[in-house]
């Protein structure tokens, strides 16, 4: 069965078994020898019918041969004889015990560990080890993608990029651990993976000593002693260490979330993103921490969970010495030493270290939203945090106990301020010119605007700016109609706390038959 194509190059489609064969006689390699014969699974080209048919029983399950030294799988007898030597070769690597069939396959490994790049980048000078590294990354920069999926059209830059994203269409995963049963596409992936459980990190990082699983983190990391960050975002100008960080990054930008849930059409801009997601809908959660019981969905996040038991914080600030357990923690800590903060209100001038100080900022300053109401009384509250704690006046739930006496708290402040107070226990927070004293930082931080005449909450119906949060929030119920306080005796409504007590006081003692005689507020 054969198709011509439109054109002045013919196409030839042989049916072979259940594969359609493309023939494209005017397609040549580097070396101009014709490949006319192409996989319709996954675009390779071959010179020969009989190298094509030999190619496409990687697609199916006939004809596997498997190793018995180690878990890798072949397609054909003659390859797994041909890897058999691996494993009683005399070329070993002395670094990480691989072996290799050749000595120039093994001069050409131990490149990886030593950290020789020799090939080096005309455009942005970044230097590789491989000259085929070097050519597959000079296609960042001329946009070239040859190695097209012909399912979904995604193209890459290289032909490995494209075999592992054959995997994402590929419905099924022959390579499984024998320790968590996590399967994969690929046995290079089961081998990289085999080392979470057994914690082997071949790939040693000459500078500080620090070991990874994988070459490419190892390639990855150098940068963090370099400094370089080659890769700008062409928007807003961040610069990045590798330009896979900088392609998620754009993704920010453009808005794309090209790895959709199938379940609930959520989509994600990073695989990772996706695969956490899953577990949502599996509620899957593999990995158990062997501590306490708690259970995960990934392994890294349980990894993270046991320094909570082991009270390991591997990551330093080199300025102030203080440690943390988490790398994204450091980031965010090492802004309070820059005084950066690149998440700016676009309400106002005021600007933050991290995206969740910017959400708060803009719920509860420029925001009227109270989305939550107390079951109790009908108050209602910005956030969640202020409706527990007011809830607990209800309650009488005081969960915050003095380890030094029997009293009982509301609130961790409440707590901290008695320590202070009664049993001298804490750090004070002193104003240096009025040396007024404060349980909490931020409250002394407030304060300070007083002495400096700072007002940086402006009233966005009228020109008023205050110095507190507080103050400015007190200030809009003028403008607003909500009047949220109410009288408990008459039910009258009031827009503010003080109003209310000053009626309640009336009300109470008119009610009594004794109007002004104890409220020094009503004239006699």
């Amino acid at each position: 069965m054969s198709h011509e194509c439109v054109g002045s190059s013919s196409a030839t489609f042989v049916e072979a078994d259940s594969n359609y064969v493309v023939k494209y006689s005017h397609l040549r390699d580097i070396n101009h020898k014709p490949r006319p014969y192409m996989c319709t699974v996954c675009d390779k080209r071959f010179t020969e019918m009989h190298s094509l048919n030999r190619h496409r029983r990687r697609h199916t399950e006939d004809n596997w041969y498997s190793c018995t030294q180690c878990e890798k799988r072949f397609h054909g007898q003659n390859s797994l004889m041909k890897h058999m030597n691996v494993h009683s070769s005399k070329y070993q690597c002395t670094e990480c015990g691989k072996c290799f069939q050749s000595k120039n396959a093994l001069m050409r490994h131990k490149v990886s560990h030593s950290g020789e790049k020799r090939f080096e980048c005309t455009v942005c000078c970044k230097r590789f080890t491989m000259s085929s590294s070097l050519a597959v990354h000079s296609r960042i920069h001329s946009g070239e993608k040859p190695y097209k999926c012909h399912v979904c059209d995604k193209a890459f830059s290289g032909s490995s990029n494209l075999i592992s994203h054959m995997t994402v269409h590929a419905a099924e995963k022959l390579f499984e651990c024998s320790i968590c049963g996590k399967r994969f596409s690929r046995s290079s992936e089961l081998a990289v993976h085999s080392r979470i459980h057994s914690g082997e990190k071949p790939y040693k990082c000459n500078v500080c000593n620090k070991a990874f699983r994988q070459s490419g983190t190892l390639n990855s990391h150098f940068a963090v002693h370099t400094g370089e960050k080659l890769f700008e975002c062409n928007v807003c100008g961040k610069r990045f260490i590798t330009s896979s960080y900088l392609a998620v990054h754009s993704r920010i930008h453009s808005g794309e979330k090209p790895y959709k849930c199938s379940v609930c059409d959520k989509a994600f801009s990073q695989s990772s993103g996706l695969n956490t997601h899953m577990t949502v809908h599996t509620g899957e959660k593999r990995f158990e921490c062997n501590v306490c019981g708690k259970r995960f969905s990934r392994s890294s996040t349980l990894a993270v969970h046991g320094r909570i038991h082991s009270g390991e914080k591997p990551y330093k600030c080199h300025v102030c010495d203080k440690a943390f357990s988490k790398s994204c923690t450091l980031y965010r800590h090492m802004r309070v030493h820059t005084g950066e903060k690149p998440y700016k209100c676009s309400l106002c001038d005021k600007s933050f270290r991290t995206s969740g100080n910017l959400q708060s900022h803009k719920s509860l300053v420029h925001s009227n939203r109270r989305p939550y109401q107390c079951p109790h009384c009908g108050k209602q509250f910005k956030t969640n945090a202020e409706l527990k704690l007011h809830v607990r006046i209800h309650t009488g739930a005081k969960p915050y106990s003095c380890r030094l006496c029997s009293d009982r708290f509301r609130s961790l402040v409440q707590l901290k301020q008695h320590l202070l107070k009664s049993h001298n226990e804490g750090i004070w927070f002193v104003c240096d010119i009025c040396e007024k004293k404060f349980v909490a930082r931020r409250e002394l931080k407030l304060h300070s605007y007083q002495h400096a005449d700072v007002k940086p909450y402006v009233c966005c119906e009228c020109p008023k700016s205050f110095c507190t949060a507080a103050m400015l929030k007190s200030h809009q119920r003028v403008h607003s109609v909500h009047k949220q306080f109410c009288c408990g005796k008459c039910g009258k409504l009031f827009k503010d706390k003080y109003c209310v007590k000053l009626h309640f006081e009336r009300c109470s003692n008119d009610r009594l038959g004794i109007i002004g005689l104890f409220n020094p507020h009503v004239s006699k």
